[in-house]
């Protein structure tokens, strides 16, 4: 199997024994400005060995400068002395670095800006979360935009509420804004300043210098970054220095680490100070985040732990994917799990592909197959079968709200149809790019073209954006409908100009009272909330169209499904990889964010390289992901003392959905269940309609699909699913089927021990163990009424934790 060069370097740069051989440093941020006076840049200098590990070796490093007189080190940080350019020149044993320095205006000690320097003060100090101020209702009659998205409101609130009582220009340092925070008088926060700290006095200095608000042309934050972008950690205690650089709109950078507000994802493996010094702990993969402004950014850190073995399991990849899943377990010193048997694949792969069970002959033939292709034979064969599109088509029915309800107008007859056109569209391998291209230029009756119904189901364009955002990006912009998104990039200019695109769409009856017909007014536009301004079609992220009179909607539509876009194929296959694994490489899938990173991204990368270079075709993409030795894996972990959940070393333990539970009952009792609207005998996956009406499905999480939200499929185990296996009906009734499983091995005289095999084959792919069998068989014999005593055998085994889950 060839690898890719990438893949290939990636694994040869953390293979080998892990010994500390060639080691390379890098330093952070690789250039630096220094604007002013009071201006500062801390330097990072990051050596990594040749295992991987990484070392903050700032303390170690000699800099000097090519010129002297413009710069100083001083604390680990360059400071201005006189205005110049010059080079910083790093030295490390045998290696050097250089880092280009400007400063400008040394000798100058620039006022304080109210947007630049006063709003992050506030929002390091917590004051404007939705906690505290910046809640819609404030607190105690003091309130601030959330994270500061409205800088000007701030203003008028610190210097203008309650007769300016806020500040005293003439004694700042007795002003309700430094006592309050630093505890001097009575505060429900609690004390969130230190007197004379480099936060106040930033506040004093504004006050003092008349709490003036900025100019109309003051300079405003463009991008932040946080350096470096990754480290790994070995043992507990070991640390990183990492430093946030803000650039602005004048071209300018600023060292704004110690005014960022810095968490961590997992504060057991890593911790970090105001400073941005991390402290390693207990292994893990952990996220470093920075928000500052309105800017939110993350660095990776893996912890690996000291004593790890040099001993590492090679098992060859099967394909790509098993590459980029090697390659970042054994960066973390994380072994893969086993290969899983042949009963749990048959099992795992007849779920996942059909939402259904293999058959007693299906897992028989397939058990005793010695052809050793037989797993991608397998794979090849069940995604041809039609329950492969059936799965898909009730999949894209819960994102896209397929679920009749007479309140918005989408009566049964249109919720069929929008049914059967997504698997109709399944079923003939529509490419989905092109699926989605019909769905947002739809136009027509929504009985005749039954991809209008996109635009039944919700009428608002504000809502339309919304959706469409998190369900073919996994964006979530509702935030931004509001206030600026406190944890990503997008803005209330960003929500309206997107939602602009979908302010044309048009409705109107048909001759059929039941139908609605959707067309392009020409005419419709979307207003921002905040100013009434009226927004013109932008793509989030991106530019404003040339529309020139055509419809909005198929210049959002081409955009969306162009192979540049960054967000479209990445987010459809990582909801693929979802179904499979149980968890997307995102997580979840439709909450793409910077704040939420995948945690494999160079895999993520690939798989929406592939599923565009295969056209989009789904069969191709899921060929691939089954064929892997990752989905192929045992659930047990290679290592009992490594539990990792993010990195795919081993299969996770997924209960069955509402779906498969009920058809799993039904096919291996060989029993029957009537829904509405379809013949006895059909699969709970085909039912059409959200609120089914099922009480069985309803509570074991079938979603009603009042939104697009995947978290509206509830997956976790629950009380009254196991009162209803152990009490409800549906088991009872199952098993006493007259024409069932059990009555037709009965009516057969089957001998008990075929009787068990057959009910284990069937419910669990697999033939009891000896063990198992010789239990069971003694039980049967002990009882005086043999059916009974049967009936409470399958009635067991359909409650085992080993049929209720797919593992």
């Amino acid at each position: 199997m060839k690898r890719s060069g990438i893949v290939c370097g990636i694994i040869a740069l953390v293979s080998g024994a892990f010994a500390a051989q060639a080691q390379t440093i890098a330093v952070y941020p690789p250039a630096a400005q220094l604007g002013n006076a009071e201006a500062c840049q801390r330097l990072v200098v990051q050596q990594t060995r040749a295992d991987g590990v990484t070392i903050d070796v700032t303390a170690q490093a000699q800099i000097v400068f090519k010129q002297e007189g413009i710069a100083s080190w001083t604390d680990l940080q360059l400071r201005p002395v006189a205005d110049g350019e010059t080079e910083a020149v790093i030295t490390l044993g045998d290696q050097q670095l250089t880092v280009p320095v400007k400063v400008s205006n040394a000798a100058v000690v620039n006022p304080m800006s109210f947007r630049n320097d006063m709003i992050p003060v506030i929002m390091r100090s917590g004051c404007n979360t939705g906690g505290c101020h910046g809640s819609a209702s404030g607190k105690n009659g003091f309130r601030l935009s959330l994270f500061g998205f409205d800088p000007g409101y701030d203003y008028t609130s610190l210097t203008r509420d309650i007769r300016s009582r806020r500040i005293n220009i003439a004694l700042p340092e007795e002003s309700l804004m430094l006592l309050k925070p630093i505890g001097a008088v009575d505060h429900e926060g609690g004390t969130v300043l230190q007197k004379k700290s480099h936060l106040y006095e930033t506040v004093r200095r504004w006050i003092a210098e008349g709490a003036k608000d900025d100019p109309a042309d003051v300079k405003s934050l463009a991008s932040i970054e946080i350096l470096p972008r990754e480290a790994v950690l070995e043992g507990e205690n070991a640390t990183q220095q990492f430093v946030v650089t803000a650039a602005y709109s004048d071209g300018s950078t600023r060292d704004v680490t110690d005014l960022s507000v810095l968490s961590t994802s997992d504060e057991q493996s890593l911790k970090v100070d105001a400073q941005g010094l991390t402290t390693s702990a207990q292994s893990g993969e952990v996220y470093i985040m920075a928000r500052f402004g309105t800017f939110a950014v993350v660095s990776k850190v893996i912890v690996v732990p000291a004593n790890a073995t040099n001993q590492y399991p090679d098992p060859a990849p099967h394909n790509f994917v098993d590459e980029f899943v090697f390659a970042k377990l054994k960066k973390l010193r994380v072994p893969p799990a086993e290969l899983c048997s042949d009963p749990v694949f048959i099992r795992r792969l007849y779920i996942d592909i059909l939402s259904k069970l293999p058959t007693v002959e299906e897992t028989r033939a397939f058990l005793a197959d010695p052809d050793p292709e037989k797993r991608s034979k397998l794979i090849a064969q069940l995604l041809e079968r039609p329950e492969f599109s059936e799965l898909w088509a009730m999949k894209w029915a819960e994102v896209l709200r397929v679920t009749a309800d007479d309140n918005i107008g989408f009566d049964r007859k249109g919720m069929l149809r929008y049914n059967d056109w997504l698997r109709h569209s399944i079923t003939s391998n529509t490419p989905m790019d092109q699926l989605v291209r019909e769905l947002l230029t739809a136009e027509g009756g929504n009985f005749t073209n039954p991809a209008t119904n996109f635009f039944v189901v919700d009428s608002d364009p504000l809502v339309m954006a919304e959706n469409v955002a998190q369900v073919f990006m996994g964006v979530q912009i509702k935030c931004a409908q509001c206030h600026n998104h406190p944890f990503e990039r997008w803005t209330m200019d960003d929500y309206y100009s997107f939602a602009a695109f979908f302010a044309q769409v048009g409705r109107k009856p048909s001759s059929d009272p039941r139908e609605n017909i959707i067309f392009n007014r020409g005419s419709g536009e979307v207003t921002n909330i905040r100013d009434g301004q009226v927004m013109q079609p932008k793509f989030l992220g991106g530019p404003r169209p040339e529309l020139n009179g055509r419809d909005r909607r198929a210049a959002v539509a081409e955009w969306l499904t162009s192979p540049d876009n960054p967000w479209f194929s990445k987010n459809i296959a990582n909801r693929v990889w979802q179904h499979f694994f149980g968890a997307g490489i995102i997580d979840p899938p439709d909450d793409v964010r910077v704040t939420n990173p995948p945690s494999n991204p160079q895999l993520l990368d690939e798989l929406g390289k592939r599923l565009v270079s295969y056209n989009y075709d789904l069969r191709k993409l899921v060929s691939d992901i089954c064929n892997s030795y990752a989905y192929q894996m045992s659930t047990q972990p290679r290592d009992e003392t490594v539990r990792d959940t993010r990195n795919f070393a081993y299969a996770q333990v997924r209960r069955l959905s509402a779906e498969q539970m009920l058809d799993a009952i039904c096919q291996v009792t060989d029993s029957q269940v009537k829904f509405a609207n379809l013949p006895l005998g059909a699969r709970a996956t085909q039912v059409a309609d959200g609120k089914s009406g099922v009480y069985f499905l309803e509570v074991f999480g079938r979603p009603p699909r009042d939104t697009v939200c995947t978290c509206e499929r509830r997956a976790e185990p629950t009380l009254a699913q196991s009162l209803h296996l152990i009490n409800g009906n549906t088991l009872d009734t199952a098993i006493k089927s007259g024409e069932g499983r059990l009555n037709t091995l009965l009516a057969a005289e089957t001998p008990t021990p075929q009787v068990i095999e057959e009910l284990y084959l069937a419910a669990m792919s697999r033939p009891p163990t000896p063990e198992e069998a010789q239990h069971l068989e003694a039980y049967v014999a002990s009882q005086p009424d043999r059916r009974l005593a049967l009936e409470d055998t399958f009635w067991s085994i359909l409650n085992s934790k080993e049929f209720v889950f797919n593992h």
